[in-house]
């Protein structure tokens, strides 16, 4: 690994460390915040649809931006939108506007948009027998924010009970916080830009670096193991709570299976970049769509009065959605040419955002209309549609493999 690489990673670890942190405190008291402001338990989920529209449309801005201009500026703007979002928020909960709440978590979404867009970053400079690696040391560095934040609330909430401010607004004051310092460190650390030395390293001249979204195979497979990933993902998480409190578990047990969850999601993340470079990443996409199935069927037939099972499930959930991001992220970068990779990368990740939307927004009429068991069934059924896909683009690989090489190669 190179000086500039370890470089660009350590301050991207540093900036998702942070960036983690603040986006704990939407996935923490978003929601009873907006219940306690609107007095409505029916717009309860309102603040997951604007961080969702939120991070879509952050998602395809940061792309652009960066495509244009580099990393830095992309991610930097990214995290100082949602600061500026979670200050909004904390301004609204002390004036009591609704108008202000809704607007300020549309622009607090793109924290999140931001985090993920990152690993992008840490591959750029990446050779790609390390590229797994990379984009897997970006991703865990977000977990451990993740994890300190909710630790925070009581903290944070005394903090703003203290200024006059309404304790479910705390954890936003730490999200100003967190995200403006991360907005600091990368403008001012993130140099090189890991893109633009990509671009100067292959000799990339200005003006053929464009902005339209490549959508080769390689791209289509990628974006489909991640979007995939995504929709099975937040299905079956967002109802798991639902039908836990809805046969008698508390929702500290609820909570507890989630927290395994999201452990799993982000901790096997080295593990996950080592199988990426050693294996490839068609195989460890194809072992996703067979976690993810795992992990449908296990929460489809675990008793409902079992913890046990079900957080085995969602771990399952977690670790497949894993393989998945992170196979699905090597196979796009690899296949996108550096003059479209930002663009590309940003249009993918919108994709994502409105597969976990749609997920989020279906799993509750499903489950209404039918079961958990139904639910779960059926997103393990759809992550199957990973392995067709996957497929076709290992044979492609394959023959082009045997074209180069005039010999069959192994994948």
């Amino acid at each position: 690994m190179g000086a500039e690489q370890r470089r660009v990673l350590t301050v991207l670890v540093i900036s998702q460390v942070l960036g983690g942190a603040g986006m704990a405190a939407g996935i923490t008291v978003g929601a009873l915040l907006a219940e306690d402001m609107l007095g409505s338990t029916g717009l309860a989920g309102l603040p997951s649809a604007l961080f969702t529209a939120g991070a879509a449309l952050g998602a395809l801005a940061i792309g652009r931006l960066s495509q244009r201009s580099g990393r830095r500026p992309g991610l930097a703007l990214g995290h100082a939108t949602a600061a500026t979002g979670s200050l909004g928020v904390v301004v609204a909960a002390a004036a009591g506007s609704a108008l202000l709440l809704f607007v300020s978590l549309f622009l607090y979404g793109a924290g999140s948009a931001t985090s993920l867009l990152a690993r992008y970053a840490g591959a750029d400079l990446a050779p790609p027998e390390r590229r797994g690696r990379a984009v897997s040391t970006v991703l865990l560095a977000t977990t451990f924010g993740a994890v300190a934040g909710p630790n925070l609330v009581g903290a944070t909430g005394d903090v703003a009970h203290a200024w006059g401010i309404p304790r479910l607004a705390g954890p936003f004051l730490l999200a100003v916080a967190a995200y403006a310092s991360a907005c600091v460190v990368l403008a001012v650390f993130l140099r090189p830009d890991p893109l633009l030395l990509a671009r100067e390293r292959e000799q990339v001249p200005d003006e053929t670096v464009v902005v339209p979204v490549e959508r080769g195979p390689g791209v289509v497979t990628g974006a489909a193991v991640m979007i995939t990933g995504q929709l099975v993902m937040v299905a079956i998480m967002t109802m798991t709570p639902v039908h836990m409190t809805g046969h008698g578990h508390s929702a500290q047990t609820a909570g507890l299976v989630i927290s395994v969850h999201v452990a799993a999601m982000f901790l096997p993340s080295p593990l996950t970049g080592l199988l990426v470079d050693r294996l490839g990443p068609v195989r460890v996409a194809v072992a996703s769509g067979l976690v993810l199935l795992s992990a449908g069927a296990l929460a489809a037939l675990a008793p409902a009065h079992s913890v046990a099972l079900l957080a085995t499930a969602l771990a399952l959930l977690g670790l497949g959605w894993n393989l998945g991001l992170v196979s699905g992220t090597a196979i796009v970068t690899e296949a996108v040419p550096l003059a479209a990779r930002a663009t590309t990368q940003g249009t993918v990740d919108v994709g994502m955002a409105i597969a976990g939307s749609t997920g989020g927004m279906a799993s509750g009429l499903v489950v209404a209309g039918s079961s958990y068991p139904a639910l779960a069934a059926g997103g393990g059924l759809l992550a199957l549609a990973i392995l067709p896909v996957v497929g076709r683009q290992g044979r492609l690989l394959r023959t082009m493999r045997r074209h180069i090489s005039g010999s069959p190669t192994k994948l």
